[in-house]
């Protein structure tokens, strides 16, 4: 997008860099409390001179924890702190006051989800706020500048057409194409927070290995860990990343059970499986409450459509849909049925809450939407489908309630 004008407000060890980044593009200058220099960048003297001087205003400043939260003494034991937004905030409101225009303003600095909403774009009145975080890692903030796993831009909006005007602005900056992941602010807050922490768990998830390696014997962690990362088709893919049911099987579960006694047995000194397990179960007893809620404003009982722990078996151990199940009878007295032909469980025409826990559509071909082919029993109209997987198309006769999408959700 040649002749736009780049400004950046905060430049400390990530946001100079990525304004030095711009500047080998489009024109670029900007501001810090702290006074810095750069052959690259026009320094300005206040957060005004920036924001009446470029058509894009990029933000950079710290979101900080309190020290005693950085990582490097322990902290798990400290109640659980938000990260601070108060210079964030008064960088908005300055920016606000001072506009002569209405601004476009990009935030780059690291929020959790929910927060552009609630508490950063109250403080503005006609100017547009992207959330646009970037994946660097200090040390190679420039490389990762220009070779980023993805872009992620956020807006009040999926449909904001200043979205598809930031994708431009990056074009010609980067070294490959890049994928972009766009949104709301809060989808695309999640996306940079989960990012990081599912790095986190892997990490632990490893080094958990060389734990179990130093406690039990005869164990190379490389060789363990290595057949793992070589497991592309599940564990190193993208199985497994799409939200729904839970994990379940005759194996999965149990698993997970046992090694929470191995890890007591050789005092490893954590137990990363009781956090797993129980997570797996408060998720089961969350749609249990959500089907209640439906069951009881609706006057109606609920169908779990689908009973063994996967379609076309018969195998119940380990099933999910008992499980969430188990919290709707331990919770209410709304009347409960299964429906599935592979246990037994037959109905006769009903007209119900249905949780459509699986069919070996969605279960075996999930990428694709589905329609509501061959259901368990016959669902009569005005029923009430939620769908865990996303995949169910809108049905004039049902009302389709896609569990985990809350944009669609009525």
């Amino acid at each position: 997008m040649p002749g736009q004008k780049i400004g950046f407000i905060g430049l400390g060890k990530l946001g100079l860099d990525c304004a030095e980044v711009f500047a080998e593009h489009y024109p670029t200058c900007g501001y810090d409390i702290v006074p810095v220099e750069s052959e690259l960048i026009k320094i300005k003297n206040s957060i005004e001179e920036v924001v009446n001087n470029s058509d894009w205003v990029f933000i950079a400043v710290p979101t900080p924890h309190d020290k005693e939260y950085g990582g490097e003494k322990p902290s798990c034991h400290l109640e659980p702190k938000d990260f601070d937004y108060s210079i964030v905030k008064n960088v908005l409101k300055e920016i606000n006051e001072c506009a002569n225009k209405s601004t476009k303003i990009v935030l780059i600095s690291t929020v959790l989800p929910g927060t552009t909403r609630k508490e950063l774009d109250p403080l503005l009145d006609n100017h547009t706020l992207i959330y646009n975080p970037y994946l660097i890692a200090m040390g190679t903030t420039k490389w990762d500048m220009v070779n980023p796993e993805m872009l992620i831009i956020g807006s009040k909006n999926t449909f904001d057409p200043v979205i598809d005007e930031l994708i431009d602005l990056y074009r010609p900056m980067m070294k490959k194409d890049v994928r972009a992941e766009t949104g709301t602010w809060e989808e695309a807050e999640s996306i940079k927070i989960f990012y990081n922490t599912f790095i986190s768990a892997k990490i632990s998830l490893v080094n958990m290995i060389q734990d179990f390696a130093m406690k039990i014997g005869h164990i190379n962690s490389d060789v363990v860990a290595g057949a793992l990362a070589r497991s592309t088709q599940r564990i190193m893919g993208p199985q497994y990343m799409i939200p729904g049911m839970g994990d379940a099987g005759s194996c999965h579960p149990r698993d997970n059970i046992a090694l929470r006694w191995l890890a007591r047995e050789y005092d490893v000194g954590y137990d990363m499986f009781e956090t797993i397990m129980r997570a797996r179960e408060v998720q089961a007893e969350n749609m249990a409450k959500f089907l209640i809620d439906r069951a009881n404003m609706n006057n109606l009982p609920i169908v779990i459509h689908g009973r063994s722990y996967k379609p076309d078996v018969p195998y119940e151990h380990g099933s999910y849909s008992l499980l969430v199940g188990h919290y709707i009878k331990k919770l209410s007295d709304v009347d409960l049925y299964y429906a599935d032909p592979n246990t037994g469980h037959s109905l006769p025409p009903m007209k119900a809450v249905v949780l459509w826990a699986h069919n070996r559509n969605i279960t075996y071909n999930y990428l694709d939407k589905n329609s509501l082919d061959k259901p368990y029993f016959e669902i009569l109209p005005g029923s009430i489908i939620v769908d865990p997987w996303r995949r169910l198309n809108k049905n004039k006769d049902y009302n389709i309630i896609p569990y985990g999408n809350t944009n669609e959700q009525k």
